[in-house]
C-alpha cells in the first residue's frame, strides 16, 4: 500500500527475540490519522503498537508525542511498547533521557547502555487504588472459576491505577495459578463494561519472594499478554498504597511462561510518585514478523 509507514518490531522485557512481549513501533507516524494507526496495529497483530505522532516537542529533540493502539482500539498507555520504543530511539539517537507525551500525561524514560544491550526505565504516573464492587468481584472470580478463598489473604483484591486501571488478584495456590482458564468473550465484556482498557492482572507470590504474573488481555487472537509494563507499575502502586512493601523497595515480576515468551520486569517502588519499571528490549528480525 502506498505511503505505508515503516514498522519496527521489538520484544520488550526480554533478552532474545522469542521472549517477552512483542510490540510494533512506528517512529514517524505524522501522516497517519487515527484510522490509519488502528489499521497498522491490526495488521501488525501484536497486543500494542506505539506511534510517534510528533517529534521534537517544545523544541526538545528527545521529546515526542506517542499514541498506543491494540488491534481493536486505542490504549491510553502501554508499558512494554514504551520500553521497546525507548530502546529503539536509543539505538538511533543514543541513550539518555526521553519524554513521551502520552494520553495519560508525560512519561519520562531513562535509557542506558549501547548496541544490543540497552535498558530502559519509565516512571509511571501518580498511582491510585480502588476497592472492587462486591458484585463485580464476584463476577470476575466466577469467570476465572475461582472463589474468594482461592485468593491470598495477605493480598486483598483491588483495582490499581498507574496509567491504566488493572484489577489485581493474588492466587495462593501455584497449581491453580498455572491451570485456571477463562472465556475470552465474557472477559472482554466485563472489561469493556468496567472500563478496564488494559489487562486483568493475576499474581502469585513465589517462594523466593518474587512475583509471577499472568495478564489477561482478550483482544483478537490474543488472550494473555506476555509482559505488561503498565500492569507492573500498577502492581507497584498496589503494594505501596496497601502497605505491603516498605519503600523504597524493588520487586521482580516474572511473566510470559504460560504463553511461551518468558520475560522479567523490574519494579522500583519509591516512597511517593509513580513506580519505576525497567527492562530490556531486542529487535525481532524480519523473518519473525507477525502480520
Amino acid at each position: 500500500m502506498e505511503n505505508t509507514p515503516e514498522v519496527l518490531r521489538y520484544a520488550a522485557f526480554a533478552s532474545t527475540p522469542d521472549g517477552g512481549n512483542p510490540a510494533g513501533l512506528v517512529l514517524d507516524a505524522r501522516h497517519l490519522d487515527e484510522a490509519g494507526m488502528l489499521a497498522v496495529a491490526a495488521a501488525v497483530g501484536y497486543a500494542e503498537t506505539a506511534f510517534v505522532t510528533e517529534q521534537g516537542g517544545n523544541g526538545d529533540p528527545r521529546r515526542s508525542q506517542v499514541r498506543y493502539f491494540s488491534p481493536i482500539a486505542e490504549v491510553p498507555f502501554c508499558g512494554h511498547a514504551t520500553i521497546a520504543l525507548a530502546v529503539a530511539l536509543s539505538t538511533r539517537d543514543g541513550a539518555g533521557s526521553f519524554t513521551f507525551d502520552t494520553p495519560v500525561g508525560p512519561v519520562v524514560i531513562e535509557t542506558a547502555g549501547e548496541g544490543t544491550d540497552i535498558t530502559a526505565s519509565f516512571t509511571a504516573v501518580e498511582p491510585q487504588v480502588a476497592e472492587f464492587d462486591d458484585a463485580v468481584l464476584a463476577e470476575l472470580l466466577g469467570l476465572l472459576g475461582v472463589g474468594v478463598d482461592d485468593l491470598d489473604p495477605a493480598y486483598p483484591p483491588r483495582i490499581s491505577y498507574s496509567g491504566n486501571w488493572h484489577p489485581v488478584l493474588v492466587f495462593v495456590d501455584p497449581t491453580l495459578f498455572d491451570s485456571f482458564g477463562f472465556d475470552p468473550v465474557a472477559m472482554r465484556r466485563i472489561m469493556d463494561v468496567q472500563g478496564w482498557a488494559a489487562t486483568v492482572t493475576i499474581l502469585h507470590r513465589m517462594a523466593d519472594g518474587d512475583f509471577e504474573a499472568r495478564n489477561l488481555f482478550p483482544v483478537g487472537a490474543i488472550t494473555e499478554d506476555p509482559a505488561t509494563g503498565a500492569a507492573a507499575a500498577a502492581v507497584g502502586a498496589y503494594l505501596r498504597i496497601l502497605g505491603l512493601v516498605e519503600p523504597p523497595s524493588r520487586v521482580l515480576i516474572h511473566q510470559g511462561r504460560h504463553v511461551g515468551r518468558p520475560g522479567l520486569l523490574t519494579v522500583d517502588i519509591p516512597p511517593d510518585g509513580g513506580a519505576v519499571v525497567s527492562g530490556t528490549a531486542v529487535r525481532i528480525p524480519s523473518k519473525e514478523k507477525t502480520l
